[in-house]
């Protein structure tokens, strides 16, 4: 039998189109689209958190430890 040829897969195209109608594949497919750009989106906002620090500290001394952001603060 094969596989199947371009015209086979028109043929389907025309089907699916015909019984779901094309309004609700437009809308089928932009919720797909924004499902997609959501996902991307979240995994983006993941991998950003997890590239920043927890704490910003500064070694002084052997045991002494100050916040570099409260020393900017008071420096400026």
């Amino acid at each position: 039998m094969g596989s199947l040829s371009i015209w086979h897969w028109l043929i389907v195209l025309v089907i699916v189109a015909l019984i779901f109608g094309t309004k609700k594949l437009r809308n089928m497919g932009e919720d797909l689209g924004g499902a997609v750009k959501g996902f991307k989106k979240g995994m983006a906002e993941a991998s950003g958190e997890a590239k920043k620090p927890e704490a910003v500290t500064e070694r002084v001394q052997d045991s002494d430890t100050i916040d570099v952001e409260a020393k900017e603060k008071k420096d400026a």
